[in-house]
């Protein structure tokens, strides 16, 4: 992780952490490291989430980006796979999406995607650091009519939904499905695309107010999806978070599905009609082991990689895999998309359930999930630092790990998004990894906090 950029982009409180400011100059840079001999005047999508300060850092992004010459197109409330794929459509030499995810309203972020749809390269984000807070280039200043220009694209929720739906390419008439937006960029999108594969849809957490964004909703606060899925007798029902970039799933009983779940059934059926690529699934080393279990009892081969869907992505470009994820719910399909992309994982999991005749708590059988606990500690942005050193924490996981042997594992990791701290077990008894884990956060908290 650098200084500005996490795991995912740029990430803070807005207006305190994440200020106008240095939004502008964040577009500033990122304008100045597009332009080329090839390219004078470059042409950088913006696309946000529903948050209360959207408006604010589009304003000030447009400002820098503008000052420097570059025209901007605005996307509006859009998906931040949407703000990916579209980049290429429009033949954009960048696209920035203003969303952070499935944090509360008051947080905010600025991802950046390449020409190819890609997140940038750390070899460019670290060029924007570089400028933005060490100051090593002058910010460029243009002038008359070299000054950029913004055009407001009408069309790109449109553009986006008829992508997914033809990439997916499957009648789904006769499910009858609940749809949970996080109050988040899916209320723009979800209802006309599950609407137009042919899906009677119930709509949830579809009116977002500035401030409403995952708050008791979405792929963070599956609850209430449950509940209502299992009242209204439907067949399944997804979950979105802020930015629709991650998919959750509830069986017709009400169970989640999580992405480690979707990543197996997908992975399955992939492999039955011959398009999974090299016969791998990649995945972090957050996964589950009972999905590792699952690919060595089907013959698959698991890659795991860093927590982040960048490293996962990374690996299937550089192996040419076509499907990996994190359990979060952020799965990539690298035959449709270049990074996550929710409602295009849930259309899919919908096509395989129409295709099959199976319910989708028969697919999930397909799966044993072994307990798992997950503790998150605030930590100070010290702690995040001194984590990597402290000799008492790595004594403690030496110790658990000792403990539980081949039973089970722990991981202790910072967070690329959040000030927190990670522990995670997993082992054959849940009440034990339990006392494992609140054990391991304690130490954690009594030295990083």
């Amino acid at each position: 992780m650098g200084r500005l950029f996490g795991t995912d982009g740029v990430r803070g409180i807005a207006n305190t952490e994440l200020t106008a400011e240095l939004a502008m100059n964040i577009g500033r840079a990122a304008a100045m490291v597009l332009v080329s001999d090839e390219v004078r005047h470059p042409t950088v999508l913006i696309g946000k989430d529903t948050r209360l300060s959207g408006d604010m850092i589009e304003g000030a992004l447009i400002a820098g980006l503008c000052s420097v010459g570059a025209n901007v197109e605005l996307l509006g409330v859009i998906p931040t796979p949407a703000v990916a794929y579209l980049v290429g459509k429009y033949s954009a030499d960048a696209g920035i999406m203003i969303s952070a995810s499935h944090n509360p309203f008051e947080f905010n972020g600025i991802k950046i995607f390449s020409s190819e749809g890609y997140k940038l390269p750390d070899d460019l984000e670290n060029r924007i650091e570089e400028i933005v807070l060490d100051h090593v280039t002058p910010y460029e200043t243009e002038s008359n009519e070299n000054i950029g220009k913004v055009t407001v694209m009408e069309n790109a929720a449109d553009d986006y939904i008829e992508h997914v739906a033809k990439a997916v390419d499957c009648d789904l008439s006769g499910m009858e499905i609940a749809l949970d937006c996080s109050n988040g960029s899916s209320s723009f999108t979800a209802e006309k695309l599950f609407t137009k594969l042919g899906a009677k849809v119930h709509m949830l957490f579809d009116a977002p107010d500035g401030i409403n964004i995952n708050r008791d909703c979405g792929s963070t606060h599956i609850g209430k999806l449950q509940s209502y899925v299992r009242e209204h007798k439907l067949c399944s029902g997804l979950a979105f978070d802020g930015d629709a970039d991650r998919c959750l799933a509830v069986d017709e009983n009400g169970s989640l599905i999580d992405g480690d779940f979707l990543m197996a059934i997908c992975a399955n059926d992939m492999k039955n009609r011959g398009v999974l690529k090299n016969n791998t699934v990649v995945g972090t080393v957050m996964t589950n082991m009972g999905f590792t279990k699952f690919c060595r009892e089907k013959g698959l081969n698991f890659v795991p990689t860093k927590v982040g869907d960048r490293y996962v992505l990374e690996e299937m470009l550089q192996q040419g895999y076509n499907i990996g994820g994190e359990q979060s719910g952020h799965i990539i399909f690298t035959d449709f998309a270049t990074t996550g992309d929710g409602e295009l994982s849930g259309a899919i999991l919908l096509s395989i359930m129409k295709r099959t005749g199976e319910k989708l708590s028969a697919l999930a059988k397909i799966m044993e999930r072994m307990p798992q606990v997950l503790v998150n500690v605030k930590v100070s942005a010290q702690g995040k630092l001194s984590f990597y050193t402290d000799k008492e924490i790595k004594a403690e996981i030496k110790h658990i790990s000792d403990i539980l042997g081949e039973r089970g594992r722990i991981l202790i990791r910072v967070s690329g998004t959040e000030p927190l701290v990670r522990v995670m077990l997993e082992g054959e008894s849940l009440e034990e990894i339990q006392n494992l884990a609140e054990e391991a956060a304690q130490v954690v908290r009594e030295r990083l906090t």
